[in-house]
């Protein structure tokens, strides 16, 4: 196969006369040694199942297809969608391995194929709720590896303690164990865009409740960083009724009242959200 160059990736563009806008973040990568790079670090297995987000132009997908697997591309420009499955032949791969949805992914519920892994150049502005979505809604995902904003990248790979540290850290870490694994260059997009970016890759494990303890969890995750210089005692306070209430929680829970949010691991979390539902008072 033939990978897309930024010259082809312009005349893509204009053929189809797509003007790269913010709103659905569109930054084209048109280096293939970039593309390799990328499905490389995503130490997928022969021929397993992706889906990949926001395939725009195609230069991922084929990518990805050239190294053996079979790909579901999730687009929501419906210029880019139909002309897809054409680009690919037209660069000598094998139509049977790539479906296309035409859709917004945080619609999307059903795949023909359950893909094992995910492994996108994903919107900055949609990041984090995507990759929620799809890991609450697709069990199967057991790796990821997704080309995001480095910000977000820091923040979804962030350990507590540190600055980037806080919601999304811990709410993606309900599926899996999440590092960086690379950085990428402003220069192989098209239009380049006015940020780094970086490679964050997940390997899942075991998820460790039930939808309920979840939602629980990420219930006292956002309370907890919703007022995050406080402590656990004042900043849950709201969320249990009253600052003696959210004491007693954590003192239930065998973690410091005087703790703050940033400073506790999922674990924590979890013992939190197991004690309020000893009290019979989840949300």
């Amino acid at each position: 196969m033939t990978l897309l160059g930024a010259s082809d990736i312009r005349a893509l563009a204009s053929e189809l006369d797509v003007t790269p806008t913010k709103k659905w973040g569109q930054n084209f990568v048109h280096d293939a040694n970039t593309v390799r790079k990328i499905v490389a670090s995503a130490k997928l297995e022969a021929n397993e199942p992706v889906v990949e987000i926001g395939p725009g132009l195609g230069s991922l997908t084929l990518g990805l297809i050239e190294a053996g697997h079979r790909v579901t591309a999730i687009e929501i420009d419906g210029r880019l969608a139909s002309r897809l499955p054409e680009t690919l032949v037209e660069r000598g791969g094998d139509s049977a391995s790539l479906s296309v949805i035409h859709s917004d992914a945080l619609t999307v519920t059903e795949f023909a194929d359950e893909p094992t892994a995910l492994v996108a150049n994903l919107p900055y502005n949609i990041s984090v709720p995507v990759l929620i979505h799809m890991l609450d809604t697709f069990p199967t995902l057991r790796r990821i590896l997704v080309m995001v904003q480095a910000e977000v990248g820091q923040r979804l790979a962030a350990g507590p303690g540190t600055k980037m540290y806080g919601v999304p850290s811990l709410k993606v870490a309900w599926w899996g164990d999440w590092t960086l694994e690379g950085t990428v260059s402003r220069r192989v997009f098209w239009p380049e865009p006015n940020v780094d970016s970086v490679l964050v890759g997940m390997t899942a494990h075991d998820v460790p409740g039930d939808s309920a303890l979840r939602k629980t969890t990420f219930a006292l995750v956002d309370a907890a960083f919703g007022q995050r210089r406080k402590t656990l005692r004042q900043a849950l306070s709201a969320y249990c009724g009253s600052t003696a209430a959210a004491e007693q929680l954590c003192l239930g829970a065998g973690i410091d009242p005087s703790a703050r949010g940033e400073q506790l691991q999922l674990e924590g979390f979890l013992a939190l959200a197991h004690e309020q539902r000893l009290r019979g008072n989840t949300i």
